[in-house]
């Protein structure tokens, strides 16, 4: 029967594997792209683009991140039990103590961002250290601390690049098809590629971003898996699941853009289990993540 260990084993390599796909598929859409048009140009910008991106994205992505989510940085006196938890489980995890930040929400939930574990950075919200007890925020927190130590804040950040740079070449046959002319093969093969451009057009977009999600729920498995081997206790990130599920509040700060960055999807209402739905979803179902840890042997 599969563990959770298991399961955080095989999702890395998932990882990887989406990862690579991504690669190709990037290279596949630029060597396609500029045979059609006949421009060399489209993946020569494409690759300097996401060059800037990545670069701002690294330096200024939790900045940002921060100010979407309205949250606020404290200091040991403001909240002096939450700090003691971050600061012991960091001594466990062998982590420098991130900045941490509260957003004033009554919604439970967390996330962790930062471009690596010593610019890295834990917000919480106000109704996660109200409504939870020590052993369910122990938990959290530790599902937090174990995504900076697998540098999930950095990937995230990756794969938010590779996806915008396979939207961006995407938009860009559009515009030069329908506006800049292209390659006007009257042979067979050239109608076959120009056929297969449209089709990858719109299909590319999609792929990339069904693989983002699939590889933000693969590690949410993984933080589950790497944040009770710090509490020793799987049960207390369990329970606070279930907890941050049922709340009814709604996050006023949620949007699209940051939403796979917390620990349980912020946004509210009936969701269906169907497979089309599970594939658009930015978090595991929360039964599967507690039928997990529940499993888990200590």
């Amino acid at each position: 029967m599969a563990t959770l260990y298991t399961q955080a084993d095989s999702n890395t390599r998932k990882t990887w594997l989406y990862l690579t796909v991504l690669f190709f598929l990037i290279i596949f859409l630029g060597f396609l792209f500029s045979y059609v048009f006949e421009r060399q140009e489209i993946l020569f910008f494409a690759v300097i683009l996401s060059i800037l991106t990545s670069f701002g994205s690294y330096w200024y992505s939790d900045k940002i991140v921060l100010a979407m989510s309205g949250a606020k940085p404290i200091e040991k006196k403001d909240n002096p039990e939450l700090y003691r938890i971050v600061e012991n489980l960091c001594i466990t995890a062998g982590l420098p103590l991130p900045k941490i930040y509260i957003i004033e929400e009554s919604q439970p939930n967390a996330f962790a961002t930062g471009r690596d574990k010593n610019h890295a950075v834990v917000a919480v919200t106000r109704g996660l250290f109200e409504k939870l007890d020590k052993t369910e925020l122990e938990g959290v927190v530790a599902h937090e601390l174990s995504h900076i130590g697998n540098k999930d804040i950095l990937l995230s950040t990756v794969i938010v690049v590779l996806v915008g740079i396979v939207i961006l070449l995407s938009d860009w046959f559009f515009r030069i098809r329908f506006f800049g002319g292209g390659r006007q093969d009257k042979n067979s093969r050239g109608n076959i590629l120009v056929v297969l451009g449209i089709v990858a057009v719109i299909l590319a977009p999609i792929a990339a971003t069904l693989i983002q999600l699939a590889i933000s729920r693969k590690r949410e498995f993984l933080a589950d898996a790497s944040g009770s081997l710090l509490t020793r206790y799987p049960e207390g990130l369990a329970h606070a699941l279930e907890k941050i599920a049922s709340d009814p509040n709604p996050l006023r700060t949620a949007n699209n853009s940051t939403a796979h960055l917390y620990i349980s999807s912020p946004f509210r209402g009936k969701q269906t289990k169907n497979w089309l739905t599970k594939l658009f979803m930015t978090h595991p179902p929360v039964e599967e993540r507690i039928a997990a840890l529940m499993g888990m042997k200590i």
